[in-house]
């Protein structure tokens, strides 16, 4: 189900999050998407995201900080997969993604800043499952994400 986060923005207005999201931009083939909000705070190391991913991702969404580093990529083809076999309904990441036209052609939405063919390092370091700042606003597990071509919004409740 598409949900228009200017539709959104119009029902609830002042008490949505809105992110400044231009910067973001859409490498999935879902170009709308939203759910409920998994984080993983990471720094060019991404072992932390391939175990989130790993889980059952249906009606969630998974966002990554990763410090809006450009030198690397915490998401790639495989990982994508492994989103998309856990119904992971879609991925925000505050960094790169590579593989980016693998990823076109899965059934998820992403954004990310940019795309870097670099790997990530593989320590595991980061956190999991904690607020995550980044855009503008902040990024609460539990809470909801609702992501399209006009940007990102966030709820505290579930607007779908």
């Amino acid at each position: 189900m598409d949900i228009k986060t200017s539709d959104l923005y119009d029902a609830h207005g002042e008490s949505m999050k809105i992110a400044d999201s231009n910067s973001f931009k859409s490498y999935g083939m879902k170009k709308s998407f939203n759910g409920m909000i998994v984080t993983v705070k990471c720094f060019e190391d991404n072992p932390l995201v391939k175990k989130t991913l790993e889980e059952s991702g249906m009606g969630k969404v998974l966002v990554v900080d990763g410090g809006a580093s450009m030198r690397c990529a915490l998401l790639g083809d495989m990982l994508g997969e492994i989103a998309v076999k856990n119904n992971w309904n879609g991925i925000i990441i505050n960094g790169c993604i590579r593989d980016s036209t693998e990823l076109k052609n899965l059934n998820i939405g992403i954004r990310a800043l940019g795309t870097n063919p670099r790997k990530s390092v593989k320590t595991g370091k980061g956190e999991v499952g904690v607020p995550v700042e980044f855009a503008g606003i902040k990024f609460t597990p539990g809470e909801y994400v609702y992501c399209d071509e006009d940007g990102i919004v966030v709820s505290e409740s579930n607007l779908a």
